[in-house]
Parts: C-alpha cells; structure tokens; sequence
C-alpha cells in the first residue's frame, strides 16, 4: 500500500501567536471573560470612508478580477502617499498590490532569490519570515540582537554576517514585530549602503510606518531604489480581514515580480483595493486609533517593570512590547498558560520570535482598548504579585 507524506517544506514550526489566539477563542466560546494581548491585530474598526468606499461598490453587483498588479488608480495614490509622507517619489508602476504583507514577502522572496540563498534576520524577529523563507527552500540567517544594542539589526551585524559566509538577502523591520525597535535613519542607510556595494537584496518591512513613536519613520526608499518595500493596509489602517498590502519594487524587478503574481494569485481582491484606496482619506480618525496606542504604550512602560519584567525593549513603535521574564519565572510558555487558564490573559511566549532564548522573553501586543489593558495588567499583577 503506498502512503502519502507532507512534503518535507510543510515540517514548519507553528505560529504560535495564532494558537494562542486560537486557544483564547475557545475559552471565549464558553463564556470565559478572555482579555487578548496575543494577536497584533488592531481592535479598532475599519474607518467609516473604507466602508463606504466598498458599500458603494458592492452596490454595481459585480466584484472582478483587477490587472495583477493592482488598480492604476489606487497605485497612483500609493505613489502620491511616498510623496507626501516622505518626499519620495515613486512611479506607479513600480507598485503592486498584494493579498496583504503575506503576499508581499512570498511574492519578494520567489522573485528575488534561487533555493539555497541565505537571508539575514534578526533574532527576536517575526515567526513566518523564517517559516516561509524554508518553505520556499532558502536558509534564513538568525542573527541574534538584544537589549544591548536596543535590539537593533545594524550595518555592522550584518558585514560580521557576510564575511563569515556570504549573504544573499537581508530582511529589515522598522519598526519591528516583536521588539518595536526603529530603526535610526543613519542606521538603515548604512545597512542598505551595504547591502547595495555586496549585491545583497534589501528588503524592507514597513508594515508598522506610521505607528513609530520616536523618530518618525524612514523608508528605505529615501536611500537607494534598489530595495524591495513591503507594506499594508492591516495595521495602521485597521484592515487586517481586508488582506491587502503592497509592494514597491526595483525597476528590474517589476515584470518578474508580475509574472509570478499573475500565477499564483491572479489579483489582490478588487473590493479590498477599492476600500483601500478610500482609507487615505481617513487620517483623522486613524490618528486619533494611533494616540490610543500612545496611551496605551505609556502604561505599559510603567507597569511592566512593577510587574517585574526586564530587558524591555524600546517600544519605539507598532504595538508591542517584548519583555525578558520576572526573576521567578522560568518559562514563558508555562506562563502564558497559566495567565490564560487562571486569569484569563492571553500573551505570547517569546520562543515564536526567538527559537534560543525566546522562553525567556513574552510579547504583549497593546493594540486593544486602553481599558482593556488596564484591566488585563491588573489581572496580570493579581496572579503573578498575589
């Protein structure tokens, strides 16, 4: 009798931050009083213009493909956005629309890389780059930061990186999931500075721009046309169901870029590009949602060391704080159940975002209501003060 196996590529570690919330939704099914901290997903709708924006089209009756590359009209607002927010300029057709970020780093690492490239990370870093990156048959490179250096990825990491064994890509988060480190200005342009004279391809993850709380934001764009932006629609603008993301590319790899597109997606959603377009248009109300988060960042930075965490990460931007365990804990794992099972907080355990020393760390994500989270610290000193 033959028996079929998973491919060795699917022998990928899980995303637990997702079976946390998983395990969170059950508890909620039955009525538990669940406070998640888990999932970086804002909890603010999505601003009134999008809904409108994708009302009004639901209203034709006809939801069709788009050219794989997106709307013309809604890359032409992206590009306006470059302009705007950080006086680059950016031709449209060097932008495509993606079923959110996701698609964006699948579409990046298939275009740009062969099996067997190696890309540089840094370690904490988020789960999937190194899931999809071995899926994909490449070998991610951890390169492991902490407290020291503000849990910065630097120019100089990456060269001790490249000249032990050449590196073919690097992947840089500014700000960064899990840590919220920001990458300083001068710091991202050594390191595409770098990247550009040893012919390594730059990619930049700035999912998170326009949640950077010291310092603002720089895209990498401002440096060189070489790198490959990554960008979405899910957390600053509060459209994470929406799945819809962006790309800006090198000239030369546009077309490589579409031709992959067009097979494995056809298109990004068309009411997805439509609402996304809209969503421009509501500054106001997603900048009044980032001040929550400001607020909720000030009280997090009080009360995670009453609580006893250490080596805190800067919390610079998106939403979170990672955090190195109280001296009388000894596993983040156990202690996200028993915060979950006891007091009914759900927490990630660092080892997601740091395979070596992760069981020491947790990530809290503080994209909820700013009483929700005064209410889960207070759970949280209860349980581990009590």
């Amino acid at each position: 009798m033959t028996v079929n196996l998973a491919s060795q590529r699917s022998d990928v570690l899980p995303f637990r931050a997702m079976e946390v919330l998983a395990e969170a939704n059950t508890l909620k099914a039955r009525g538990a009083p669940v406070i998640s901290l888990a999932v970086g997903q804002p909890d603010a709708p999505t601003p009134a213009a999008a809904i409108a924006a994708a009302n009004a089209h639901l209203q034709r009756g006809r939801i069709a493909y788009t050219d794989a590359p997106g709307l013309p009209s809604l890359r032409e607002r992206i590009a306006r956005h470059y302009a705007e927010a950080y006086g680059v300029a950016v031709d449209p057709s060097r932008i495509l629309i993606t079923t959110g970020s996701s698609g964006g780093f699948n579409l990046a690492f298939l275009a740009a890389f062969d099996p067997g490239a190696r890309i540089a990370l840094a370690s904490p870093g988020y789960p999937a780059y190194r899931n999809v990156l071995r899926v994909l048959g490449l070998e991610p490179v951890e390169i492991p930061v902490s407290a020291d250096t503000n849990y910065l990825l630097t120019a100089d990491h990456l060269e001790a990186a490249h000249r032990e064994r050449p590196i073919d890509g690097v992947l840089v988060a500014s700000p960064a999931n899990p840590t919220g480190t920001v990458t300083p200005p001068a710091e991202l342009k050594r390191l595409i500075e770098f990247a550009d004279a040893h012919h390594i391809r730059f990619i930049s993850d700035e999912i998170y721009h326009r949640l950077a709380y010291s310092g603002g934001d720089a895209t990498a764009l401002a440096f060189s046309d070489r790198p490959v932006i990554v960008n979405s629609f899910s957390k600053y603008y509060c459209m994470t169901g929406w799945r819809i993301g962006w790309m800006v590319l090198p000239t030369d790899m546009v077309r490589v870029t579409e031709r992959i597109a067009q097979s494995l997606y056809i298109s990004a959603p068309e009411l997805s590009q439509v609402a996304a377009e809209a969503v421009f248009e509501a500054s106001d109300e997603l900048d009044a949602v980032r001040a929550g988060y400001i607020r909720n960042r000030d009280l997090l930075m009080q009360a995670l060391p009453d609580l006893g965490f250490r080596d805190i990460a800067p919390i610079d931007g998106a939403f979170y704080a990672y955090a190195g365990l109280p001296d009388d804990e000894t596993s983040a794992s156990i202690l996200s159940r028993r915060l979950l099972a006891r007091c009914h907080v759900a927490i990630t355990p660092g080892v997601d975002f740091d395979l070596a020393r992760g069981e020491h760390f947790i990530r809290l994500s503080y994209a909820c209501s700013h009483a929700a989270l005064a209410e889960a610290l207070e759970r949280m000193r209860a349980e581990l003060q009590g």
